[in-house]
């Protein structure tokens, strides 16, 4: 009779740890499959595990499934039907980070630092950011009811939005009447932004100062915020992203091919500023190249990818964080304006809408009915005009002190 002996490696501590927490994981995911009180598969199970996981990660790690994963190759399209916000985990609540200029979100009344506290008649507690997404996605002209807290109101505001298309025009520029100031907003970070900023500058045949407005602009991608950033930056860095993988740890410098390097420049921020956003507010005012107008920006710092684990699956995952010249962080921080400008209308100027007015939504309605009056008259006029009058410099107190600076910017 033969005597059989197993030998077995001798593991080291962190491969023992290992494989006790491996066994850990299956011992729990049999007996869920076992005993839990409704029959779920294993992937169920499986899948379920790593939604977990993920979201107790980080606000922006994420497990996407098939469905959640052709949402986002529809939105790095460019083209959706939606209502045109930007969101995030903020606080334990999802946040709008701000809605985009021109869509239905922005168009009804919604601010960045809402908290979404229903979708329909569905609350958002415990709900996380992909299945909000889809839940306000949806075929254009139909209806979606989004339940919103928002700060120093009474009582939760009910918004009811009609779906749309979303298409943004991210860049676009105004003179400024009675100076030779040229007005840039840019809205997104899609392809091409710094390109088409350069271009709009181009137009200029005098160009005394730059007011580069980034208010309510959620972000978009980290090449246009480099490559917008340089056309302002002659030297040093812009930003830089560090994690734990060596070949994450990149510096990102200005190239010296810099057009507007010793142009006056003004830059508005708020809190719907982000990411993006962030970079290039942070990367002006550490290199002292021009000065921040407005409120702190939204505090987004850290870098996902999007990880393939299966042809119809990925994860999105964080791996890095953003760091300002100065070494500073944005994450959950933010940038901090040089000057800080509350929103609202210039103090004793006429008959002007305030955005701090109580009956916003009533109001707004009042304002959109006299602006498609207005558009049906003057059509043609509208996409011909570029020029902000001074009454509308008026109408917005941030943009009035970033004139002011601005102007002060300019004799020194």
């Amino acid at each position: 009779m033969f005597s059989v002996l197993f030998v077995f490696p001798v593991l080291a501590n962190d491969d023992e740890s290992r494989l006790e927490a491996y066994n850990k994981l299956r011992k729990v995911i049999g007996t869920i499959e076992k005993y839990y009180v409704d029959e779920l598969t294993l992937n169920e199970i499986v899948d379920k595990a790593i939604n977990g996981l993920m979201s107790n990660l980080d606000a922006h790690s994420a497990y996407l499934n098939e469905d959640k994963y052709d949402d986002l190759k529809i939105q790095t399209d460019g083209e959706f039907g939606g209502i045109g916000i930007t969101i995030s985990l903020k606080d334990g609540g999802i946040t709008i980070v701000a809605p985009i200029e021109g869509t239905p979100g922005d168009k009804v009344g919604l601010k960045s630092g809402d908290i979404i506290l229903k979708i329909n008649d569905e609350s958002t507690l415990n709900m996380d950011i992909d299945d909000a997404v889809s839940k306000m996605r949806g075929k254009p002209r139909t209806k979606v009811k989004l339940t919103i807290v928002r700060k120093n109101e009474p009582k939760p505001l009910v918004f009811d939005i009609v779906r749309d298309n979303i298409q943004v025009e991210s860049v676009y520029a105004r003179t400024i009447e009675d100076t030779n100031y040229a007005y840039v907003r840019v809205t997104s970070f899609d392809k091409k932004v710094s390109q088409r900023v350069e271009d709009e500058l181009k137009k200029f045949k005098k160009l005394d100062g730059i007011i580069l407005d980034l208010r309510n602009n959620p972000g978009g991608l980290l090449n246009q915020a480099v490559e917008l950033s340089d056309l302002f930056i002659k030297d040093g860095v812009i930003v830089s992203q560090k994690g734990r993988i060596k070949d994450e740890n990149i510096v990102y410098k200005a190239t010296k091919r810099t057009p507007y390097a010793n142009t006056p420049l003004v830059v508005l921020t708020n809190n719907g500023s982000a990411s993006a956003s962030e970079i290039v507010a942070g990367a002006i005012q550490d290199n002292k190249r021009g000065i921040i107008v407005g409120e702190s920006t939204f505090g987004k710092g850290s870098v996902q990818v999007i990880l393939p684990t299966e042809k119809k699956e990925a994860l999105r995952l964080t791996i890095a964080r953003y760091y300002l010249p100065s070494g500073r962080t944005i994450q959950a921080v933010g940038v901090t304006p040089d000057i800080k400008v509350e929103p609202g209308v210039v103090p004793h100027s006429d008959n002007l809408f305030s955005i701090k007015e109580a009956d916003l939504q009533k109001h707004l309605e009042g304002e959109l009915e006299k602006v498609e009056n207005t558009k049906a008259k003057n059509k043609k006029d509208d996409k011909s005009k570029n020029t902000i009058t001074q009454k509308q410099v008026l109408q917005d107190i941030q943009l009035k002190s970033a004139i002011d600076a601005l102007k002060i910017f300019s004799v020194i």
